[in-house]
């Protein structure tokens, strides 16, 4: 696995996963009541957290992009 996400693009993740997570589990609102989209919002936020932590994304690899400027 080659690195191909930068910081910037690392914090923005993390931040995106932990919003999503919070909004399906803890926020109570309405929408996030249905299974469909509770469940959905976790899959993207775990989905998120991954790759800013492993610093690697698969649709960057298949795109052929990178954020990082040293890799």
């Amino acid at each position: 696995m080659t690195v191909n996400v930068g910081t910037v693009d690392r914090i923005f993740r993390a931040g995106l996963g932990v919003g999503l997570l919070y909004i399906a589990f803890l926020s109570g609102l309405p929408l996030f009541a249905a299974p469909l989209f509770k469940y959905g919002a976790a899959a993207i936020g775990i989905v998120m957290l991954a790759t800013s932590t492993l610093k690697m994304c698969p649709i960057y690899s298949i795109l052929g992009l990178k954020t990082c400027r040293d890799c």
